[in-house]
């Protein structure tokens, strides 16, 4: 039987009837709920960011909260038949995702997330049937609404092979791999150079595009996608600059160039073909609001660095993806940090080698600064801020929007790094709040394969989601 599958993003919650359909919702420290009666076989899952509101004037997407999510999805399951008093619920995720600081402890949102649905579930006399929440393990809420079986399963797990398989290349052979992969194109290349420069025109930009047909294309396809809700088509560069702007353009050109630089990416460090280009999209689109809400970064430079931080990883990407059950039990069960576990396995750390190609490619110093150091932003001394932004970016898609890339963050300066923006631990709930909705909600063609025993297909019928 073929079973459609269905990912269930942050902030958002589906409901269903009885039927061959796989509701799934990939957790880190956000916390999912699933739902189903036992009577009807009606049910649902929920994807929770935070415990409550962090304003208390204006909820925009009260689905993102516990104190407001989940009233909404009770009710929802209530209006499409199920009965209350036969509900069974099952809760995940609320994860210390490692490695791990005091702060995150004190922070403790999953935990605090976790505790405001049991309260609210408590309230409404509905029992909760299995819980796996808190402890250190990213995983996977699945559940199946033609059985109404729920299941929880660590993420990345089918991805392990035996150890025997592992053949770990030499430094140098890493090294030569870089020189065979192609480049970002040079007409990006040159229009980074131009917009780094002072007094830079924007039909200059416009010329150097025209001069490569592909890109050109890539630029045209992205700026008649969905993203941008044209209302008639755009065909032509110049037609672009007038609808867009002259920013939007340049970011587009952007994105299309390192769109096709990292299909030369495999899943080794991400859970779906297209995880690192979908992380550096994300990352790119929240270091851009972090960076207009805290005024410390230009929101132009902090796309940019967003965008091309990990380029390094499509260089590594192949030899993770052979020595991926090492990686995954260091950094899974040993809390490792990502960087250690690189260059004890290669010799070398992406953010070595992302440096490295900045350099061959004469990318701006405040590139290749942000990109060398966006791990420990304290390194980088000229353009601190920026690194700090890019940081804090990649930081909060690794613990709340897990299921395209592997990756892990270290947390133990995290307090400074937040004074040095002028932030508190205490406004962490604000920054989480700030990643945009297109940045949680990827699509369902991002996300990790089902299991293998799974096909997952588009679903030919209207389901009942409240996105």
């Amino acid at each position: 039987m073929t079973i459609q599958r269905h990912h269930v993003s942050a902030g958002t919650f589906q409901t269903s009837t009885r039927q061959p359909k796989l509701l799934q919702a990939y957790l880190g420290t956000c916390v999912g709920v699933a739902v189903h009666c036992t009577a009807t076989g009606i049910g649902g899952m929920l994807h929770l960011l935070l415990p409550e509101p962090v304003s208390t004037t204006t909820v925009a997407y009260p689905e993102k909260y516990a104190a407001t999510g989940v009233p909404l999805f009770l009710d929802a399951l209530l209006a499409l038949g199920a009965q209350r008093e036969t509900m069974v619920a099952t809760l995940a995720g609320g994860a210390l995702v490692g490695p791990l600081s005091s702060q995150d402890f004190t922070l403790d949102i999953g935990g605090r997330t976790s505790e405001k649905v049991r309260e609210i579930l408590n309230s409404q006399d509905i029992e909760i049937q299995h819980s796996e929440t808190g402890g250190f393990f990213t995983c996977c809420l699945n559940l199946d609404m033609a059985t109404s079986q729920c299941t929880i399963e660590p993420v990345g797990q089918n991805k392990l092979t035996p150890l025997t398989d592992i053949k770990i290349p030499s430094t140098d052979e890493i090294l030569a791999a870089m020189t065979r992969l192609r480049p970002i194109p040079q007409v990006a290349l040159k229009v980074l150079r131009m917009i780094d420069e002072e007094g830079y025109r924007i039909d200059q930009v416009a010329g150097e595009i025209r001069k490569d047909q592909v890109i050109t294309a890539r630029t045209l396809s992205l700026a008649n996608s969905a993203l941008y809700g044209k209302k008639r088509p755009i065909d032509s560069l110049d037609h672009a600059l007038v609808y867009l702007g002259e920013e939007q353009l340049v970011k587009l050109v952007l994105l299309a160039a390192v769109e096709s630089y990292f299909e030369q990416s495999g899943m080794g460090y991400s859970l779906c073909k297209g995880g690192l280009y979908h992380h550096a999209l994300g990352c790119a689109h929240l270091a851009e609001t972090l960076a207009a809400n805290t005024g410390k970064a230009e929101p132009h430079k902090a796309y940019t660095a967003g965008l091309l931080h990990d380029i390094g990883k499509v260089v590594l990407d192949q030899y993770v993806a052979a020595a991926f059950p090492l990686f995954y039990r260091q950094a899974m069960e040993n809390h490792a940090n990502l960087l250690t576990v690189e260059r004890q396995a290669l010799g070398i750390d992406h953010t070595e080698v992302g440096h490295l190609l900045a350099r061959q490619w004469s990318l701006p110093d405040y590139l290749a600064g942000t990109i060398k150091n966006h791990h420990y932003p304290d390194k980088e001394s000229v353009h601190k801020p920026l690194a700090l932004i890019v940081y804090l970016a990649d930081l909060l898609l690794s613990r709340f929007r897990i299921g395209l890339e592997f990756e892990r963050l270290d947390t133990r300066t995290l307090a400074n790094h937040l004074a040095s923006l002028d932030l508190g631990v205490e406004g962490f709930a604000e920054l989480v709040d700030l990643i945009p909705k297109t940045v949680l909600n990827p699509t369902t063609a991002e996300m990790a394969p089902p299991p293998a025993n799974l096909t997952g297909k588009d679903n030919p019928h209207r389901s009942h989601a409240h996105q």
